[in-house]
């Protein structure tokens, strides 16, 4: 399957999610490392218009920001990669952990592995919220309870799918 019939069958369909479990570890990583991209680029884009209007308030700091933007911006862009990666993979492998769980409570088969990928796939829906939610000012707290119980539901939906053991 391709990266974009991922996308969209990871929005509308449980079942599809936890067919999902069967791809290749690689296609997955694939996935989540486009959507960490797009997340880097938009919350970089947010805080270069929150570091414009920081730098308007102070003239001394304008001058002094733009003769070190040119190294400033790739440092800046790297970390808010790094930080997402770590951000992302962290919440999936822990949802996943949560997931496993609840697997065996329903007395379903599978293994980490294969929760971890369902999972993943799990984030799309709560991750295009999280994006909506930021730009709406609603604070962090709130974005982050919201997602988690909406990947967990995703989730749970997914996990009814999985083979009876």
């Amino acid at each position: 399957m391709r990266i974009k019939e991922l996308f969209l069958h990871s929005l509308k369909s449980p079942k599809k999610l936890a067919a999902f479990r069967l791809l290749p570890i690689g296609k997955v990583m694939t996935y989540v490392f486009i959507f960490i991209a797009i997340l880097t680029i938009i919350s970089f884009v947010n805080f270069m218009s929150g570091f414009d209007t920081a730098q308007s308030t102070t003239s001394g700091l304008l001058e002094y920001m733009n003769e070190l933007q040119w190294i400033l911006l790739p440092f800046a862009f790297i970390i808010q990669f790094v930080m997402s990666t770590l951000l992302i993979f962290t919440r999936i492998s822990l949802m996943a952990l949560i997931g496993l769980w609840v697997l065996k409570a329903l007395k379903r088969r599978g293994d980490y592995r294969h929760v971890w990928r369902t999972t993943a796939f799990a984030y799309t829906v709560p991750t295009l919220l999280s994006i909506l939610l930021m730009y709406l000012s609603i604070p962090n707290l709130y974005i982050t309870v919201s997602t988690n119980i909406l990947s967990f539901i995703y989730l749970f939906l997914a996990l009814r799918y999985y083979p009876k053991q």
